[in-house]
Order: C-alpha cells, then sequence, then structure tokens
C-alpha cells in the first residue's frame, strides 16, 4: 500500500532502538483514515514527546490516500481480523492463549452479558478481536487506550478484563451520541480515565455516568496542529464572483450536505458561485444526482477524499468554508469538526450549524456565521449575506484566526494527555 504503515506484530520491536519499559497500545477502529487527522497528530505528538505507542486496529485501512502525518508516525500498526472467519486459525491460536489468562472468564461473562443486550454480529466479534489482541500484545504493554467509547471501546474493555491492564478511553461524537448508556456506563466503571472533546459530550457522559465515576471524565479539545497549518500567505481574496465555497467532509448523514445544495439552489439566478467539495463517502453518488436534480451541477467541483497538503491549498484559495451538520435519523452527529478549525486558521469566514459542539468554537456575527440544521433557506441568507459584503468576511476570518490559535492549540491538549500517561506510567 502507497505510504501505509506494515502491520507489525514483534513484540521484541522497539520503535526508539532503547525504549524505556513501558508502551502505550493505543487501539483503533481503522488506520489510517483520512477523516481522522486529529488521532494521528495526537499519536505523533505524544512520540515526540518520547513516549513509545503501538497502534491495533480494528478494520484495514480503505483509503486510497494519506496524511504527511501518517508519514511520520513511528508506530508499528496490528491489524486485527476484521471479520474472524477471515483468519480463523489466528483466531483460535489466541483464543486458546487468551483461556489460560486470570481474568478470561470475567470476560466472557461480560461478554455474553453485553451480546443479551445486544444481539449483534458487530458485539459479536469484539470478543474475538480482543483475544487475538490479549496474544499479541507487547510484553512490555502497561495501558491500553482506545479511540472511541464504542466499539474500540469495547474490544479495549474485554482486553482489559483478561489481562488486567489498565485501561482509558478518547470519547469522540458518534461513538457517544449512538451508543446505549448502559454500555457506555459500564466502560466507565472499569477505566481509569475519559478525555472527550466537547463539553456537550463532556456533560453528557457525567450525566449517565454512576457519581463515583463522573471525575473520570474531562474536557480536553483536540486543538489545531500550527506547525501543519501555519498563518496562511498573504494574497488578495477574491472581491469579484465567482465566490469560492468550500467544504470538507464525508458524504454521510450528519454532514448534512443534501441540506447545503439545496440552500446553494436557493441563492439568487444572480449570484455567482463555486462550490468545490472534498471528501468521500457512501452519499457521493446521491448528492451528485441531487445537484444535477437542482441544476447546479455545472457550478460544483467534486475532488473526493485528499490528503492534507491539498486540502490546506483548497482552504487558501477560497472564500467561505461552509459546514451544514446536523443530527443523523440514528443519532450520530459532530463533535468539533477540525476541517472548522482548519479552515479558520487559514484566515477562512466559516458558516457552519449551531450544534453545540460547533457552538463551542465559532462565536454567532464575531468569529463566524450560525444557522440551524436542517434550515436550507437560513443557511442559503448565511451564504448571501457573507457573498455581499467582502468586509464582514475578512473580519470574521480574521477574528477567527486568532480564536483558533489562542484557544483551540495542539499542545495544549497533548500537555494534558501526556500528564496523564506519564502518571500512569
Amino acid at each position: 500500500m502507497d505510504g501505509r504503515t506494515k502491520p507489525d506484530h514483534d513484540d521484541s520491536e522497539c520503535v526508539y532502538g532503547s525504549c524505556p519499559v513501558s508502551r502505550l497500545i493505543f487501539i483503533l477502529k481503522g488506520y489510517p483514515r483520512l477523516s481522522e487527522t486529529f488521532i494521528a497528530q495526537e499519536i505523533r505528538a505524544l512520540e515526540q514527546r518520547g513516549f513509545p505507542i503501538k497502534i491495533v486496529s480494528l478494520r484495514s485501512p480503505t483509503d486510497t490516500h494519506v496524511h504527511p502525518v501518517h508519514r511520520e508516525i513511528a508506530a508499528g500498526v496490528a491489524y486485527l481480523p476484521e471479520y474472524l472467519y477471515q483468519e480463523p486459525w489466528r483466531v483460535l491460536r489466541s483464543w486458546v492463549k487468551a483461556k489460560f489468562r486470570r481474568g478470561y472468564w470475567r470476560a466472557f461473562k461480560q461478554w455474553i452479558k453485553d451480546l443479551l443486550r445486544d444481539p449483534t454480529p458487530n458485539r459479536a466479534r469484539r470478543f474475538g478481536q480482543a483475544c487475538v489482541m490479549v496474544a499479541e500484545l507487547p510484553k512490555d504493554t502497561t495501558r491500553l487506550h482506545a479511540h472511541f467509547i464504542h466499539t474500540p471501546a469495547s474490544a479495549t474493555y474485554y482486553a482489559h478484563l483478561i489481562t488486567g491492564l489498565p485501561w482509558s478511553c478518547s470519547a469522540h461524537a458518534k461513538d457517544i451520541w449512538t451508543s446505549p448508556d448502559w454500555d457506555k456506563r459500564e466502560k466507565l466503571a472499569t477505566l481509569d480515565w475519559l478525555v472527550t472533546c466537547t463539553r456537550a459530550g463532556y456533560e453528557h457522559l457525567r450525566e449517565i455516568a454512576r457519581p463515583e465515576d463522573r471525575d473520570k471524565i474531562h474536557l480536553v479539545y483536540h486543538g489545531l496542529d500550527s506547525a501543519r497549518f501555519p498563518e496562511p500567505p498573504l494574497h488578495r481574496r477574491n472581491l469579484q464572483a465567482p465566490l469560492r465555497i468550500l467544504s470538507v467532509g464525508r458524504a454521510v448523514p450528519k454532514k448534512g450536505y443534501a441540506d447545503l445544495l439545496q440552500a446553494l439552489a436557493l441563492l439568487p439566478k444572480e449570484a455567482q458561485w463555486h462550490f468545490h467539495h472534498i471528501g468521500g463517502g457512501p452519499l457521493l453518488e446521491e448528492l451528485k444526482n441531487l445537484a444535477d436534480t437542482l441544476q447546479i451541477a455545472d457550478s460544483i467541483t467534486w475532488q473526493g477524499a485528499a490528503p492534507q497538503d491539498q486540502v490546506l491549498e483548497a482552504y487558501q484559495a477560497a472564500d467561505i468554508f461552509v459546514l451544514a451538520s446536523c443530527i443523523a435519523e440514528d443519532g450520530d452527529r459532530d463533535g468539533l469538526p477540525n476541517v472548522l478549525m482548519e479552515a479558520q486558521s487559514q484566515k477562512l469566514a466559516v458558516i457552519a450549524t449551531n450544534l453545540p459542539g460547533i457552538a463551542e468554537l465559532v462565536v454567532p456575527g464575531e468569529t463566524g456565521l450560525l444557522v440551524p440544521p436542517n434550515a436550507p433557506e437560513n443557511l442559503s441568507g448565511a451564504l448571501l449575506r457573507l457573498m455581499r459584503d467582502p468586509e464582514l468576511r475578512l473580519r470574521l476570518a480574521e477574528a477567527g484566526y486568532e480564536r483558533v490559535r489562542q484557544h483551540f492549540s495542539l499542545e495544549r491538549g497533548i500537555d494534558d494527555l501526556e500528564r496523564r500517561f506519564r502518571e500512569d506510567g
């Protein structure tokens, strides 16, 4: 795979040559993923501060590109069998090894209890993946850390019960809002600490947690890596039509792209604009068909998924950034999308929806414009307002840039994580 990190199951390997006697295991749903830059930049930053890390991924990669940060990460990657039947001998050998661990039966009973409440294939294979993880853990592992409190945390939870290794978790958005409360509550009871990246998620987790577990939950923003998103070069913004409108995000229901296309179609005929979308996703063809139906397809460029350097170029070429996030039917929603911070770091005026996580970043009328979700008319009005007022665009862009730099730096979040991991050691 071009630019990908290869699977690694060698317990004796040390990415630092002579590493300390501890290693962190980061358990992810998939790696590398273009839509999870925030996880990759966190891993790289922790490596730069001396932490030896190994990545365990529940899925093989599906993106055809990687970001530059993925190529800089030194951590080896172990890919668990995504479907247990694909590697039956590996699963069987691992199960035999896991069965002799002291906590095996405790983990097995917990898994059966969970499976009765959530009788899905997804839940069923997490125990098998946990057994493989346990059998192949490096001997110097001191902590398991899951990114996302749903499926990665389930496999990590069972591995914790089998091994007795301490574990912690980073919770984000979809995983918080689409997981049953009992599942989150029971995981919170066994982990040491959890960080989450929005106040809305933080307050929800504290609300559903047992009273004795609430102090385990902490608010830590992802932050933006200013080295990868430096101040944009001075250049003249486009004060003439057509204006360049940009959005970066996967074509999935929670991103609200159908609403955005309808908002663009509602713009007056005399308005001159061109919309540029970056991102893959299962709804992409459906959105292209909708653009045809709305008769705006000629004013749209669908770039598809792209690595970070190309996304940065798109930010610097655009005039307005827009993200029409909403709450999907299954409860999935954005937390605090990194793309909004990235856009503001490049002095772009942003329009977004007033979901709780987003409202923690964008101050309405000061650092951007916020509109209700699922409201194409309001979104169209905000677009038209910025299109007609170049001075407002510049003012919002400058204010957004300053807020991101002052309050949402990567270093602040990494300082917090470093302290927690060092205290654990």
